[in-house]
């Protein structure tokens, strides 16, 4: 699989994974210039702004350890945007979904992250 492969089939399940727990999604791979956000789903009046990491082993690294400050930083900079766009979202959270692409596929849910 190739890398862009590997992302779209980890969105997809963590897609997936989300409405199992009774989420929405309201965006997927949204974008503003530069700026992207893997996710953005909602849940009980909270708009939860969703990184999504895939990766099929762990010789370099858990696929959540890949998540580097300056991408916290476009995530923190593209929620002010998507919320200056869509003003009715007052409350959002930051999310991480790590997926390790294995026999059986492992999903991590890291919730409400702080960076």
């Amino acid at each position: 699989m190739k890398n862009k492969d590997t992302g779209n089939f980890g969105e997809n399940l963590a897609c997936e994974y989300l409405i199992e727990k009774g989420f929405v999604i309201v965006e997927k791979n949204w974008r503003y210039k530069h700026l992207e956000i893997d996710l953005i789903a909602c849940k009980d009046q909270k708009l939860h702004i969703v990184e999504v990491k895939t990766r099929t082993g762990i010789a370099f690294g858990y696929p959540e350890q890949f998540i580097r400050r300056q991408k916290f930083q476009f995530l923190k900079n593209a929620a002010a945007i998507y919320q200056y766009q869509n003003p009715k979202w007052k409350n959002i959270q930051f999310d991480v979904i790590s997926i390790l692409l294995k026999e059986p596929i492992e999903i991590l849910f890291l919730e409400d992250v702080f960076f």
